[in-house]
């Protein structure tokens, strides 16, 4: 089984959009040990960005970010054709009961509450669903 994360990791490209520094480098840390090609954004505008040109297999997207927050960036991400199923996984310190009730009808991977899960569960979340 480990042999097969490895596998699925080494081909998958992630985007990080996070607007704290210390987090998403960690983050950057964490998932370019598993093997991923790891591109970060630091802000809403920027995320959106990224995804169009980098085209990631995954995204970890904050909702509370400056110029655009996560609900925003997931709207355009959706509105892009080849985006409509891309997976999502929102990461932020946003209880569930906390986030907007738009997020599952945009369709949503997953919602994981930073302070909830180690840097190590959230690659073993992305891993599982990316076997999917």
């Amino acid at each position: 089984m480990p042999v097969l994360v490895s596998i699925i990791s080494s081909m998958s490209k992630i985007a990080i959009i996070e607007d704290d520094p210390v987090i998403h480098q960690m983050y950057r840390m964490k998932f370019e040990a598993a093997g991923f090609d790891v591109q970060l954004a630091d802000n809403g505008v920027r995320g959106v960005a990224l995804i169009e040109s980098f085209k990631p297999d995954i995204v970890l997207l904050d909702l509370q970010m400056p110029e655009k927050d996560g609900l925003e960036v997931l709207r355009d991400v959706r509105a892009m054709d080849w985006a409509k199923d891309l997976p999502v996984l929102i990461l932020t310190n946003l209880g569930a009961e906390e986030s907007p009730d738009e997020l599952k009808s945009l369709g949503i991977t997953g919602y994981i509450v930073k302070a909830d899960y180690t840097p190590s569960q959230v690659v073993e979340q992305v891993n599982e669903v990316l076997k999917q």
